[in-house]
């Protein structure tokens, strides 16, 4: 007897002494659903974690560096070059480019984080440009969070209330931030005041980093305004006092030229060098001493000291006010430290649920399992007054992506029924096809969790691995239909025993079915190590052996159990 035939009949008479002992039967069923309960508690108990799409190498990331509103240039620089000294130790780093009070040129992640918001002297943005991804050891998003607590300790202390970012390109969709709170009420300044609740929640929630209150915080400034009777008897004018104003701080148009090239005329400015111009710290005592230094000659060709005709006025700053849809609103945005974004989120909103409930608002929870399923609703018990807490950013993105592929995956489930149920005239049989189709899901989850124990960074189930494993329905479906098929058309056209037909159709299908898994893991072998794809390569080969498990021994069980064969 040749070999292949010896080992087909070993495996016919394993299967058919399973289907003739009822305690066999009775434990393949048990381990079967023990592992698929075993599986799916893996994600609860965070053993599988899930995400959107894991982190991304990339050769350069962004530093965002943002002082207190009303801070002076010089102390932005002042943490900036901080930062760069930092970076600068790192063997990796090429070069750094610097961008004071405004935004780099967009980027990709410019694009979507608003770089191009940034316009002020509080702002900063640093460029870091790395050698290339396949030449060192170090992904980008290793460094990013091994440096972040580095740089935050060292540079964010040096001017109080800074907030430095680490901004790594996305490698998903364009959102925001990882987490974004949109907080929504009625009065700009109550909002930020909820807003910043929140965002002290948000510090304190573990894995989150990068926390930023998107609003201004009102701060003092000073206004210099012309003592117009003092400006008259002083024998000045008060175009004098505006002209050396603008001189000292800013500069002036003086003279035009004509160009021929151009055919117009370019204005001529004059302005004090950057050193004079500029104050060292924006104190009340630096401007009184610049207004010291400054005179002015009068009709008489008298000097007269600046500080004689104008008076320094402190005025409170007023802070922009955002909208969406109609309604006045501040973002509250954080970032993941290589974490999903979904886990975070549970457990800042426990915390939020709790400290609002404490702090004198009536907390209630968005009804429904809708879009907004995690929103809350605050409401003042002493004004009444509401506030709306939406979240959004890539957190909200991963849950309707896995939502929406859910969704996918049922839907393809009833379809596939509905279809066997019209081929072959009987639930139970569609029933066991289906059965085959979803419990594929054990082999993909089983599968990331030893990918992640093999490998160095957290392997993500992603919404790739949900795409791989829908696609493994098709295949799973196929090995049980060829079974069901089979051993019917022995069981009708040859007269065979049940339970020898199904075991002869499982022997005889064995080895089609292992080559065509054999050709599906050597071909997905090439995406398992994509940083992207990986999760779509894990489930494919995953979810194949397991696919291939559960056709040829707990699908048999199934047909014996069912009359309808």
């Amino acid at each position: 007897m040749p070999h292949h035939k010896h080992q087909g009949k070993r495996f016919e008479n394993f299967v058919y002494n399973i289907l003739n002992s009822p305690s066999k039967k009775l434990f393949v069923i048990v381990a079967i659903l023990v592992a698929l309960a075993g599986s799916i508690m893996m994600l609860p108990t965070k053993l599988v974690l899930a995400r959107m799409l894991p982190g991304k190498s990339a050769n350069t990331f962004n530093v965002y560096v943002t002082t207190p509103a009303g801070s002076s240039i010089q102390q932005t620089k002042m943490v900036s070059e901080c930062v760069v000294h930092t970076l600068q130790q790192e063997e990796a780093v090429t070069d750094i480019e610097t961008f004071l009070g405004q935004g780099s040129p967009l980027n990709y992640a410019g694009l979507v984080k608003g770089s191009a918001l940034k316009q002020g002297e509080r702002f900063a943005e640093l460029v870091v440009n790395l050698t290339d991804k396949h030449e060192r050891d170090e992904k980008s998003f290793t460094m990013v969070h091994r440096l972040r607590p580095v740089i935050n300790e060292k540079c964010a202390s040096l001017v109080e209330g800074t907030n430095i970012a680490m901004i790594e390109m996305p490698s998903g969709p364009p959102t925001l931030a990882s987490i974004a709170v949109e907080v929504y009420g009625l009065y700009n300044n109550e909002v930020i005041k909820v807003a910043q609740d929140v965002a002290k929640i948000l510090k304190q929630t573990p894995k989150l980093v990068d926390v930023d209150v998107m609003s201004e915080t009102p701060y003092k400034r000073y206004q210099l305004v012309p003592i117009t009777d003092k400006v008259a008897k002083s024998g000045l004018s008060v175009e004098q006092v505006n002209n050396i104003l603008y001189l000292a701080f800013k500069g002036m148009q003086v003279a035009v030229k004509n160009t021929i090239e151009l055919n117009d005329q370019v204005g001529i400015y004059v302005a004090l060098s950057k050193d004079s111009k500029s104050l060292e710290h924006n104190t009340l005592q630096d401007l009184q001493t610049k207004l010291s230094s400054l005179y002015l000659m009068n009709q008489k060709g008298m000097m007269v000291p600046l500080t004689e005709v104008v008076q320094i006025k402190a005025i409170e700053s007023t802070p922009s006010i955002y909208h969406k849809d109609l309604r006045t609103m501040v973002n509250v945005t954080a970032e993941t430290d290589m974490e999903s974004q979904v886990y975070p989120l549970l457990e800042a909103r426990d915390m939020m649920i709790e400290y609002f409930s404490q702090h004198g608002y009536e907390v209630s929870k968005v009804p429904g399992i809708t879009t907004y399923m995690f929103d809350l609703t605050l409401k003042d018990k002493k004004t009444g007054r509401e506030f709306l807490l939406r979240w959004d950013g890539e957190m909200k993105v991963t849950l309707d992506t896995f939502r929406d592929l859910g969704a996918a995956f049922i839907a393809a489930l009833i379809l596939i029924y509905l279809l066997l149920v019209i081929y072959y005239k009987s639930f139970a049989i569609s029933g066991i096809v289906l059965a085959g189709s979803f419990l594929s899901i054990i082999g993909v989850i089983i599968g990331h969790w030893v990918a992640d124990l093999v490998t160095t960074d957290v392997f993500f189930l992603t919404a790739t691995s949900l795409i791989g494993f829908i696609a493994l329905m098709g295949i799973s479906s196929r090995n049980s239909l060829l079974l069901i098929d089979f051993a019917k058309s022995l069981m009708e056209e040859k007269g065979i025993e049940k339970r020898r037909a199904i075991a002869i159709a499982s022997a005889t299908r064995a080895k089609p079915i292992m080559l065509t898994a054999i050709a599906i893991i050597l071909g997905s072998a090439l995406l398992a190590s994509d940083p992207i794809f990986g999760g779509l390569g894990v489930a494919l080969i995953s979810g194949t052996v397991a696919a291939v498990i559960v056709s040829l021994i707990f699908i048999p069980v199934l047909m014996d159990n069912t009359k309808a064969i």
